[in-house]
């Protein structure tokens, strides 16, 4: 098993070329837009600055410096791709989580099918970089986005969309646009069931889903192609509530299919999947009977690319089935001790915004030292709370910390680290910087 690994990792490593908007990245000027860069490399391409391979940590990047691990990025897109393939899955990530179309070539690369969007601002930037596979996980009722989309799918035919819909107003508005627009293909879209009472979007019984898939079937500028949802919002989520969901969806899927609902699509799109429970997405997924027509049975994890050192440690489902595989954290937030004005106190120039802190606040986890370089674990050392641009940490006694020490932040929720760096060094384990990672919030 290892060499197949190390075999298929190898293979990863030379990639398609990059789209044309993807390689020009590396033709952007370094400035001071892009915080914890080296000031002196202002004036220098993205590229060249690469090429440079500089030291994280002598190589003039100022503090506070969010790093992407090298490895980590890499283990994390292979773990998915076979936890995937292993279970007949589709594999769609949530690109909001890193908003960087660097990773979405790489996600692509180690087969995903397409990239998860959000909202129609995603779309455009996700168009804008050459995806052609998109299934935004939102229902779209703007006007002005509707027009944008129908312009984008006429001028590509090759641009494969799906969305959610989730009421018949909602399809009213769509059907309205999209006509209005003049649209020469019709959207396709996917009954969005929700995940019970007092959940967030989604239609809440399976008669209102009749009514939306008819409303559709009216619109001559929609097309019905399957079901979808979110299992992350089911109440009191456990393995037993989250599957009994889950075959809700799929039932409804088959029904929808009985009933020819599905007559003259290609394939049939079910789809579910957050980074909690998409070993209950597989299970389920698996006991789906053969429909009228091939099924495309798609899963959405996102957070999965970076991982983290809090949340999604906690919730991933590899901590279920360890046998099929493991995901490391690749995030780490050097900041430095600025003051230490009374014993068991210090303060690090990092705070709301640099890290994450809307699930936990980040996690000291080394020290490394300004007088040698040295680095040890950062025993004793614990963030309270964070300021706008500082770390409170208290500091245990018999603990070593002083002014100038880099301390590691391990961070808790991918989605709200990315959104706080535009540019992200991508750095190899003894700290060497490959690579800068753009971000689009």
């Amino acid at each position: 098993m290892a060499t197949d690994h190390s075999e298929r990792a190898a293979d990863h490593r030379v990639r398609p070329a990059a789209h044309p908007a993807v390689a020009r990245l590396a033709e952007e000027r370094v400035d001071h837009r892009f915080k914890g860069l080296p000031p002196d490399a202002g004036g220098r391409t993205v590229g060249e600055l690469a090429a440079e391979r500089r030291s994280l940590f002598t190589g003039g990047f100022t503090t506070p410096v969010l790093a992407l691990s090298a490895e980590a990025l890499e283990h994390n897109l292979l773990a998915m791709e076979r936890y995937s393939a292993a279970h007949g899955l589709a594999f769609a990530p949530h690109g909001k989580t890193s908003m960087a179309p660097q990773l979405f070539e790489r996600q692509l690369a180690h087969g995903a099918w397409g990239i998860t969007a959000a909202v129609p601002s995603h779309v455009r930037i996700y168009r804008a970089f050459g995806i052609q596979r998109i299934f935004l996980a939102n229902e779209v009722v703007d006007a002005a986005a509707l027009h944008w989309l129908a312009a984008e799918l006429d001028a590509d035919p090759g641009f494969r969309f799906v969305c959610y819909v989730d009421s018949t107003r909602g399809v009213e508005l769509m059907d309205a646009a999209l006509r209005e627009a003049g649209a020469g293909r019709p959207v396709d879209v996917v009954v969005e069931l929700g995940a019970g009472e007092g959940a967030r979007t989604g239609v809440r019984d399976e008669a209102e889903c009749a009514a939306v898939a008819d409303a559709v079937a009216a619109a001559g500028t929609l097309r019905l192609v399957g079901v979808a949802g979110y299992e992350g919002e089911v109440r009191q989520a456990d393995g037993e509530r989250v599957r009994a969901w889950l075959r809700r969806l799929t039932a409804l899927a088959a029904d929808f299919d009985a009933a020819g609902r599905f007559d003259g699509v290609d394939e049939v799109v079910v789809s579910a999947g957050g980074s909690a429970w998409f070993d209950a997405v597989a299970d389920v997924f698996a006991e789906l009977p053969a429909l009228s027509r091939p099924v495309l049975k798609l899963l959405r994890s996102g957070a999965y690319v970076s991982h983290d050192d809090g949340h999604y440690r906690h919730i991933t489902p590899f901590n279920r089935i360890p046998e099929e595989g493991d995901l490391q954290p690749a995030f780490r937030l050097w900041a430095q001790v600025v003051s230490s004005p009374e014993p068991g106190q210090a303060f690090l120039n990092a705070g709301k915004r640099d890290a994450a802190y809307d699930l936990h606040m980040p996690e000291p986890q080394l020290v490394r030292s300004a007088r040698d370089g040295s680095v040890r674990p950062a025993h004793g050392l614990v963030v309270t709370s964070l300021s706008d641009q500082h770390a409170w940490v208290t500091v245990a006694e018999g603990a070593q910390l002083e002014v100038g020490d880099w301390v590691a932040l391990g961070l808790s929720h991918p989605c709200t680290s990315f959104d706080k760096w535009q540019m992200i060094p991508l750095a190899e384990a003894d700290g060497t910087v490959t690579d800068y990672i753009r971000t689009f919030f």
